[in-house]
């Protein structure tokens, strides 16, 4: 059994947590909003008021917050970071999706108060956070991703070791923009097929049918035809990680002019009002 303290308990961390306590951690958790910790403290969990108390003790510390500066305030806050509060040698871990020079930013605070740190963002949403199968991209020196990976484990099916620090966070930011990317195109040909006047079902069934449509896409077509957008990855935070995206592309010098197309297109979905649907409500900006 392994002391650990959660922060960070919305739609995926709370999921996360809950899988911590089935295969019987000592978890500690904390969030903002204290109500949201109920569910978990009657599974055997410990609240603290503040992340820096949540991580007293902890051997392994884990955030899964919404961005940057959520992330900055849960691990940096003078008076409450969690990183004041770890004992040297235990270990810190970042899941949650941010920029890189943010996360490379966490590395280096946590090496200077001797805390050993990975960032271990996921591919996978509710679905996949609720049965223990999301897929790890982990950023750090190969022996502190091992020691990491058993808790990793207990959350999801796979880690993948990427690199030095950072490189999870990149990886994590490339996956969201190739499935961003194909989501958004997806949605323009839809609209196109409808504008046109062809049989759209039809249409979507046919692209499905060959190779050029990845199983995830053909997927998002088929929610986007039901009119399915449950928010399990909103629009708003797709908008998000592509501007992340664009902002370290810019960084390293790097084009991404496929990808800056892309964030403009959620980030104007997301002020047209589909702020909070899911990613396959990108569908709205072109059938209405």
């Amino acid at each position: 059994m392994t002391n650990i303290a959660f922060m960070g308990l919305g739609a995926m961390g709370s999921r996360m947590a809950a899988n911590l306590i089935k295969a019987g951690h000592a978890v500690t958790v904390w969030n903002r909003d204290s109500a949201k910790a109920a569910p978990l403290l009657a599974q055997g969990a410990k609240f603290a008021g503040t992340s820096k108390a949540a991580a007293a003790g902890a051997d392994i510390v884990i955030a899964m917050v919404r961005d940057d500066e959520a992330s900055r305030k849960v691990w940096l806050d003078p008076e409450t970071g969690a990183l004041n509060g770890m004992t040297k040698g235990a270990l810190a871990i970042e899941c949650s999706t941010l920029t890189v020079d943010h996360v490379k930013s966490l590395h280096q605070e946590a090496a200077a108060r001797g805390v050993v740190f990975v960032d271990a963002p996921l591919a996978g949403s509710r679905p996949q956070a609720e049965a223990a199968q999301l897929i790890f991209f982990a950023g750090g020196d190969a022996k502190d991703v091992a020691t990491a990976e058993p808790a990793l484990k207990a959350m999801g099916s796979a880690v993948h070791h990427a690199g030095s620090a950072g490189s999870g966070a990149a990886v994590k930011l490339m996956v969201n923009a190739l499935f961003g990317i194909q989501l958004a195109a997806m949605g323009e040909l839809i609209g196109l097929a409808k504008k046109s006047g062809l049989d759209v079902a039809k249409a979507v069934e046919i692209m499905s049918a060959t190779p050029v449509v990845s199983p995830a896409a053909k997927v998002a077509a088929g929610a986007m035809l039901a009119g399915n957008f449950a928010p399990l990855f909103p629009i708003e935070l797709v908008a998000k990680d592509f501007g992340y995206l664009v902002a370290t592309a810019e960084a390293v010098g790097a084009g991404v002019p496929i990808s800056n197309a892309a964030a403009r297109v959620y980030a104007a979905a997301s002020t047209e009002g589909h702020a909070g649907k899911n990613i396959t409500g990108v569908v709205a900006r072109y059938v209405a």
